[in-house]
């Protein structure tokens, strides 16, 4: 009985609680209201009075107070304006000449060697970037074309210059050449087997890489020559007939040793040669050393063509480790050789100065006793 008298009072207290809160909650937002009114009503008095004095002719400007110039307005902007941007005044061509002229004036001051080191730079700034921007099928075309005009280049390069013309009636005959006389000549164009050099005949002359250098092997004239170059040639033969002229640039006294001169104007004729399908392999030949080389030596044995022995075929080669072929083989010397081989296409003769195994030795005969 008690709990429920002491619960049926704490539900009136909450009510009344509620009750006071309400009403104070209801007094703010009146006394709130009454303060906006007063605000608005004193606003629009000060606007009616501003109005009141502008119309009376004072010069007070709304409600932001008194103006600061004489009344008049000022325009900032006017549909009749020309300007590109609102509000920005527009540049006359009077305006714009006198900068024009001063940018020219700059540029013609400047030193004309500075002006063309900008030009330049300038283009090859654009140069490279269109490079950058340049497709890869434009750009192998570009290469190519440029590996193209290296090749004309390099090729036009090659040509030398004559004194006389090739067709100049002035130009010597073959048959007016002597063998063994010395002459200038420059050199026109090199192959793999020699150099045609011009000594001012009517034929170009061929020195060959045989008539180079005898103090190291010469595997290709472009070593020692090139296109253009003037040199001092003997004449060694020529064939008017066949317009074929022989040169060399030997020294004289190789070229007496070697018999280089001599040889081309032996009387003997060519039926009195050993030909080739005479020598068989295994014959055995007597020779003479007419020319040594790194490789060996080419010996005359009266044939049509010369035989050639390498150093390793050569009875003392191995007595000195490293010896030159020089050393035990000698211009002059004559030596006894066998044939190792025939090469009927090519006109060579390979020899060997060691007897070979196959051939039967000497017969022995034996007493018994």
């Amino acid at each position: 009985m008690a709990a429920s008298s002491l619960y049926s009072t704490a539900i009136a207290a909450s009510y009344v609680l509620l009750f006071i809160l309400r009403h104070d909650a209801c007094a703010f937002q009146s006394a709130a209201s009454t303060i906006l009114n007063q605000r608005r009503y004193a606003a629009l008095d000060v606007s009616s009075t501003s109005i009141r004095s502008a119309t009376d002719g004072d010069t007070i400007d709304s409600m932001f107070g008194p103006r600061l110039d004489d009344g008049d307005d000022e325009v900032l902007y006017s549909d009749e304006d020309d300007s590109d941007d609102w509000g920005a005044p527009s540049l006359k061509a009077s305006d714009i000449e006198p900068k024009k002229e001063k940018a020219m004036s700059r540029w013609g001051s400047l030193n004309p060697k500075i002006k063309a080191r900008i030009v330049k730079e300038a283009q090859e700034r654009a140069i490279r970037n269109k490079k950058r921007r340049e497709p890869a099928e434009a750009k192998k075309r570009r290469l190519y074309s440029q590996y193209r005009e290296m090749q004309k280049k390099s090729k036009f390069d090659k040509y030398v210059t004559r004194e006389k013309p090739t067709h100049d009636k002035t130009r010597t005959k073959l048959a007016d050449l002597n063998p063994g006389e010395t002459v200038p000549g420059r050199v026109i164009s090199l192959t793999s087997f020699g150099a045609y050099v011009d000594i001012g005949s009517e034929v170009d002359g061929l020195l060959h890489v045989s008539q180079i250098s005898r103090d190291e092997f010469v595997d290709h004239p472009r070593k020692f020559l090139a296109p253009g170059d003037d040199v001092e040639v003997r004449i060694v033969r020529m064939d008017p007939g066949a317009k074929k002229l022989q040169l060399t640039m030997l020294p004289e006294e190789v070229l007496h040793e070697e018999n280089v001169l001599n040889k081309h104007m032996i009387d003997e004729d060519e039926d009195d040669r050993i030909q080739l399908d005479e020598i068989e392999v295994d014959d055995e030949l007597w020779g003479e050393i007419r020319r040594v080389t790194d490789y060996g030596a080419y010996i005359e044995l009266g044939a049509v063509v010369r035989g050639f022995m390498h150093f390793m075929d050569h009875p003392l080669f191995g007595e000195v480790k490293g010896a030159h072929p020089k050393e035990f083989m000698r211009v002059g010397d004559r030596v006894r050789v066998w044939v190792l081989d025939v090469d009927s296409t090519q006109k060579r003769i390979k020899l060997t100065a060691n007897r070979p195994s196959g051939l039967p030795g000497p017969r022995r005969e034996v007493k018994w006793i």
